[in-house]
């Protein structure tokens, strides 16, 4: 062993100088040491090493990800397991962040079982319109097409971020429409531990097939309505796509994808036939659902494609929600039903069901029924509306030992009680009506429409496991009818019965189909000037009035600030006028009764022509006088027009009078009304937003329905023998006077009688206006004989003598009429032969 020596002399010289050396070399290498442990984990946290599938040499890439979802360990998006059910992947392009993309985040992308992220070129940033939007702008990236690179790299990003922390990964476009929940039951029902690929399986169209260089087993699942991948699948092709990406064979990144998947997972996209209607691609290309959307192509998807336009993006959502909301109301009634039989088989006194207890101090409902969370009113349970949908069958077991729901629900006590059946075929027959013979309206249409549909969803249930399937043909004939209960529904349906597992079959085969639809309870929310007020808001209201109202300390207080803001509403009245001074005595009448006694907010405006051969005009002018002495507090004024009477330039020169955000009701002297018409005035006109069009009823003829003119107290007696309903009538009408000058107010070219209604009406329908159209049994306007100049144009002499035939009487009075007299069946005949010779 080597004996080293030291020399006091050389620790003399060089003691010093190497302890500072030393020194020097120690703190800049422990100083470097630990600026490299810093850079490491700073970048182990905010870099992604991408390079390991890319071209070229290993780099680091900075990711500029904007509210990428961060998973803790503790965060668990499924209940039943610590990772999440799916991560979706949305590819767009930055042109697309702040329509598409943004839409799909706000409908659909809210109500995921996991998370969602969108992937976009690296250039990307995040809308101003939409912060929140979790944002991926993936290094090296483009937005151009084909995206194929743009998949690859979505892929790979899913997988080294969220492999181990979610099931299933879903490859979406920002132009497709995913129901959640449906895409949960399927998820759920399927095992993620096998590798996956699941989609629509496709093999390119007539021109390419052959030429995606796929052999005769092989095929790709299409990218438009959605790619769904399990974590096993994504497992295996991950290390492999930079080999994928670096031999393209096509420019279609669906295929691409599903080569490199067949290739390294080994497995090709579903075959199943099935996948076509669940994964349901519309060929329309834009104009793809925007039409209606009560199909069953529809109804029975999970994903949409494509869905072009964000509003529609929107309104497929909500309709989506809507049906959401059906089926909760059916699973509530449904567990009414069982409480019902519960308590039936318990002995227990329905009526009091509310206050019963479970066990000691556990009520069956601990809910307050006035909360958002309360599960129904009980009382559903007490009058056994119980089913939107129940199928009477001889088969249907299942609900024998529930509330009977079934077409014996109403059972009458006298003839008179009886409720006929309607007949339908192409036509609707009933005995009810005056008309016996009809066409089948649009609403009956629907309802059977939605009838046949969802009963062939209830008999292909378990379609699928039975390997058959039944389609329907058409529907040959029916019978309904509605009484108290709900609605009754006979139907005789031509079926397709096809058995496509063993030996197959393929028979037509006809079926009747019972139907009973109970009515289900009243359901009310409340708005203020088209806002819905909350809950919350509401009850406290209701204990701020009954804390005051209730004599807290026996005071009364009354603010300005408790004012309803619907009643504050000031109604501003513009009548048109000329002559007819008896007529307008009896308006004013009802004004003075209505509002000036009650102290309405109301305001009248006359605007006065003068009349030829008749001497009103100054005796009008002083009744109004007399009436504006009688309350001088009252808005009342006259505006005085020369000229020919024209209602569009009458009505048009009142609203010049008024502001922009004065409330106008425009009305004729033949009309009378009471204060429950001027609150559904106030209450159902909006400002920037919709139009009230009341339809009026309209009074016979007393002379031919054989009554005497009818006291003030019977006007508002509504029935079908004393008038009749104005459908096409639209000259009376609530409007705000801003609103009147964006739609482009009336054509003041129009004179004479009619038609200046109707083409309002027709601006208003095209503007971006909300119409409102109700029928209000305290507007009633009063009978008065019709005359129509032949002066007319051919327009308007058509629209006043149809409207002079129709207040004659009704089609029962003028039947009866008819039969009691034979020789107007004679004449009718003898005009009718005589027309027919002449025309020869």
């Amino acid at each position: 062993m080597e004996e080293v020596t030291y020399h006091s002399v050389m620790r003399k010289r060089r003691g010093l100088a190497s302890a500072v050396l030393g020194l020097i070399v120690g703190l800049l290498l422990g100083f470097l040491i630990q600026s490299y442990r810093i850079l490491s984990s700073s970048h182990q946290e905010r870099y992604n090493i991408y390079s390991s599938s890319m071209p070229g040499p290993h780099v680091l890439v900075k990711p500029l990800t904007r509210n990428v979802p961060n998973l803790n360990e503790d965060d668990q998006t499924n209940s039943s397991s610590t990772t999440g059910l799916v991560f979706v992947g949305v590819m767009t392009a930055g042109k697309y962040l702040d329509t598409r993309a943004k839409a799909v985040y706000e409908t659909w992308g809210k109500d995921l079982p996991g998370k969602i992220a969108f992937f976009s070129s690296e250039s990307s940033i995040v809308p101003e319109n939409c912060p929140d939007l979790p944002l991926v702008p993936l290094p090296r990236v483009d937005d151009t097409y084909p995206p194929q690179k743009k998949s690859f790299m979505m892929l790979q990003y899913m997988w080294n971020n969220y492999g181990d922390r979610f099931e299933w990964f879903l490859r979406a476009d920002d132009d497709v429409y995913v129901r959640t929940d449906r895409l949960e039951q399927l998820l759920r029902s399927v095992n993620s531990r096998r590798a996956m690929y699941i989609g629509q399986a496709g093999r390119g169209n007539s021109e390419e097939f052959g030429l995606l260089s796929l052999e005769y087993d092989e095929n790709f699942c299409m990218g438009g309505p959605g790619v769904i991948l399990s974590r096993e699948t994504l497992r295996r092709i991950v290390p492999h796509i930079k080999y994928c990406l670096r031999h393209l064979y096509t420019t279609h990144e669906d295929v691409e994808l599903g080569r490199c998947v067949q290739k390294y997972a080994g497995i090709p996209c579903t075959w199943s036939y099935e996948m076509q209607s669940i994964l349901y691609h519309n060929s329309s290309g834009a104009l793809a659902f925007t039409g209606n959307l009560k199909k069953k192509e529809v109804h029975r998807a999970i994903t949409l494609h494509p869905v072009k336009s964000p509003p529609h993006m929107y309104r497929l959502h909500n309709y989506m929600r809507g049906l959401r909301i059906q089926d909760l109301q059916q699973e509530r009634l449904n567990l009414h039903r069982d409480i019902y039989t519960m308590a039936k088989q318990l002995g227990i006194n329905v009526e009091n069901i509310r206050n019963f207890e479970i066990a000691k101090g556990v009520p069956l409902f601990p809910i307050d029924p006035h909360s958002k969370e309360y599960p129904g009113d009980t009382e559903i349970l007490v009058n056994r509306v119980l089913a939107k949908w129940s199928r009477i069958t001889q088969t249907s077991a299942s609900h024998s030992d529930r509330v009977p729901a079934g077409l014996q629900s109403f059972k009458p006590t006298t003839n008179n009680d009886v409720i006929t059946w309607d007949f339908l075929s192409r036509s609707e027959y009933s005995l009810a009506d005056s008309n016996p013979r009809r066409r089948i309206h649009s609403d009956i249409k629907e309802g059977l429409e939605d009838i046949t549909r969802e009963v062939m969803a209830s008999i292909n249930a378990c379609s699928r496991q039975r390997g058959r399937v039944v389609e329907e043909r058409s529907a040959l004939y029916g019978y309904r009818r509605v009484d108290s209960y709900g609605a009754d529904t006979i139907l005789d349906l031509l079926l397709v019965y096809r058995k496509y597992r063993g030996r197959k079959v393929t028979l037509p085969v006809r079926r009747h189909v019972y139907l009973h639809q109970h009515f289900t309870g009243l359901e009310i929310r409340e708005t203020v000037n088209g806002k819905e007020v909350e809950q919350d808001r509401r009850e406290n209201d209701k204990s701020l009035q009954n804390l005051f109202r209730g004599g807290f300390l026996n005071l009364n207080f009354n603010s300005e600030d408790e004012e309803d803001p619907v009643r504050s509403k000031t109604i501003n009245f513009i009548l048109p006028l000329s002559g007819r001074y008896e007529v307008f005595q009896r308006f004013l009448q009802n004004y003075e009764e209505i509002c000036l006694t009650s102290d309405e907010k109301t305001a009248l405006l006359v605007v006065l022509y003068r009349r030829d051969g008749e001497n009103s005009f100054n005796r009008t002018i002083d009744l109004i006088e007399q009436l504006k002495y009688k309350y001088r507090s009252a808005s009342i004024d006259t505006l005085p027009v020369s000229g020919t009477f024209s209602r569009a330039r009458a009505l048009d020169l009142g609203a010049s009078r008024l502001k922009s955000d004065d409330l106008m009701f425009f009305v004729d002297v033949d009309i009378v009304f009471t204060e429950s018409a001027l609150y559904r005035i106030q209450s159902n006109t909006l400002l920037g937003r919709q139009i009230y069009f009341p339809v009026v009823f309209s009074q016979y003829s007393p002379r031919i329905i054989g009554k005497s003119e009818k006291k003030w107290e019977d006007t508002f007696n509504v029935d079908e023998s004393s008038g009749y309903w104005r459908q096409f009538g639209f000259g009376i009408v609530s409007l705000y006077k801003q609103d009147y000058e964006d739609v482009g107010g009336f054509d003041l070219s129009i004179e004479g009688w009619g038609k200046e209604d109707v083409d309002f009406f027709e601006r208003v329908v095209k503007s971006n206006m909300k119409i409102f159209r109700a029928a209000d049994k305290n507007l009633v306007h009063i009978y008065h004989d019709v005359e129509c100049s032949k002066d007319l144009s051919n327009v308007q002499l058509s629209m006043c003598m149809g409207t002079k035939a129709d207040t004659y009487a009704g089609q029962e009075t003028l039947a009866k009429m008819i039969y009691e007299n034979p020789d107007i069946l004679r004449f009718a005949k003898a005009k009718r032969a005589n027309l027919t010779s002449t025309a020869g």
